[in-house]
């Protein structure tokens, strides 16, 4: 049985909606900021693999739907959750709502879970942000867990 919890990033990317909504389905661009390789750029009822190379981490990513410039709904993870992420144009910019939920784990592992995801993500928005506003690679992801 999953949870009814939903857990939020969001962030203003000072960006055209077109712009920012390309950089999450174009890998060539979300590398900069996210994942290191994709098998793909995001379609609507295609699964993709994202890795993280410097982890040896990879994910499956199905693609549940596209609404051009305004949504990108997925199912991954392990185990797989929902992930949304939403685009909204702004006076200043875009903002990227990302949502997952549909979690099934229960107190202290939902607890971590959520935690994870909440700073996940909201490490990607400020990647994100930094890469489209100023063409900087912070590197955020690499960095997060260094390796020795």
């Amino acid at each position: 049985m999953s949870s009814t919890v939903y857990v939020e990033a969001q962030m203003l990317i000072r960006r055209p909606v077109e712009e920012v909504f390309e950089a999450f389905i174009n890998p060539e661009i979300t590398t900069n900021f996210w994942f290191t390789k994709s098998t793909g750029r995001l379609e609507e009822g295609k699964t993709v693999t994202w890795e993280w190379e410097m982890y040896g981490v990879k994910s499956d990513v199905k693609v549940e739907e596209i609404i051009s410039d305004q949504l990108i709904r997925t199912i991954w993870g392990d185990p797989v959750t929902n992930v949304d992420y939403e685009f909204k144009q702004m006076e200043k910019g875009t903002l990227v709502v990302i949502t997952s939920y549909g979690f099934i784990q229960t107190g202290e592992d939902l607890a971590k879970i959520i935690n994870d995801n909440t700073g996940g993500f909201t490490t990607v928005l400020d990647g994100c942000k930094a890469y489209l506003e100023h063409r900087i690679r912070l590197n955020l992801i690499e960095d997060k867990f260094p390796q020795k």
